[in-house]
């Protein structure tokens, strides 16, 4: 079925995983298949394609909006990310999404809950996991509830969050999840920007520096494909993007597009990423070379 499809009367609502597994049992046994987007919410264009390629290999599609509190550490921005209920269910209901999760946190963690997944191995030992202590177990834990709330045949997840996207397959292959994982390519403004829920944040002065990301990217991924060391592309990426503007630098990475591991040297494939910061806004951004 190819989204945008006809939008229903009403995205269905639910609050707990007990109406949400109802629903879904209620769709299997009519013989549907059912695909599944995580989100905090705030949605964007970036999610909206999210939901729009699931919704071309599903019969159904549920999103969940849950401003998970284990994944942010003491500091950054749990209290002031945007929420925006209301239009964020306009939206999902302009594009004939079937059903909208709203999880409480009670609903999600409940009194006495105290377990954890923590995925190990080099995929959480470097970049956003050595930035963000305990974060991929924050999300960790979160996803793999939703998927067993929801058991859906297909879940997508976007490529600008990288890292992420190759811990969650991690998870799923190690868990024995039965769940497809499908990645969706990355959702820019016309200027290239990686669309986020963050960019709210930004000014007009520093969303025009933001724009610069990717070009310095781009530019990196054009050194090391001339033969340029990863060290020297990733140095002179850093370098480029302080000289332009950008507050702060957390890493520019080039590594293994599996494992991501570091690359000494391009050999027919690679990733790089980026993390930076502009003012209070922190922003991530990868690309494949």
């Amino acid at each position: 079925m190819a989204y945008p499809k006809a939008a229903p009367e009403r995205t269905l609502v639910e609050h707990g995983p007990a109406g949400l597994r109802r629903w879904c049992a209620q769709r299997r046994r009519a013989g549907e298949t059912i695909g599944m987007v995580p989100t905090m919410g705030a949605l964007h264009e970036g999610h909206l394609n999210l939901m729009t390629e699931l919704g071309k290999v599903v019969d159904r599609v549920v999103v969940s909006i849950f401003v998970n509190p284990t994944q942010f550490a003491p500091g950054e921005d749990f209290g002031r990310y945007p929420r925006q209920e209301e239009a964020d269910l306009a939206k999902l209901a302009s594009i004939g999404v079937d059903m909208a999760y709203l999880p409480t946190p009670e609903a999600m963690y409940p009194r006495g809950f105290s377990s954890e997944i923590t995925v190990g191995g080099p995929l959480t030992e470097r970049l956003e996991a050595v930035i963000r202590p305990g974060h991929f177990t924050g999300v960790a834990t979160v996803v793999a509830k939703l998927l067993l709330q929801t058991m859906p045949d297909v879940a997508a997840f976007g490529e600008k969050d990288y890292q992420q996207l190759q811990v969650l397959r991690r998870m799923v292959a190690d868990l024995d999840l039965p769940v497809e994982i499908l990645p969706v390519k990355t959702v820019r403004d016309a200027f290239g920007l990686a669309l986020s829920s963050r960019n709210a944040y930004l000014s007009d002065a520093e969303r025009a520096i933001a724009r610069r990301l990717n070009v310095v990217l781009a530019d990196a991924a054009q050194a090391l494909r001339a033969g340029a060391t990863g060290a020297a592309a990733c140095a002179e990426a850093e370098r480029t993007l302080r000289e332009i503007g950008f507050t702060g630098v957390d890493y520019v990475a080039f590594a293994d597009p599996d494992t991501l591991a570091p690359l000494a040297k391009f050999d027919g494939r690679g990733r790089l990423l980026a993390a930076v910061r502009l003012g209070k806004t922190r922003l991530i951004d990868n690309t494949a070379v």
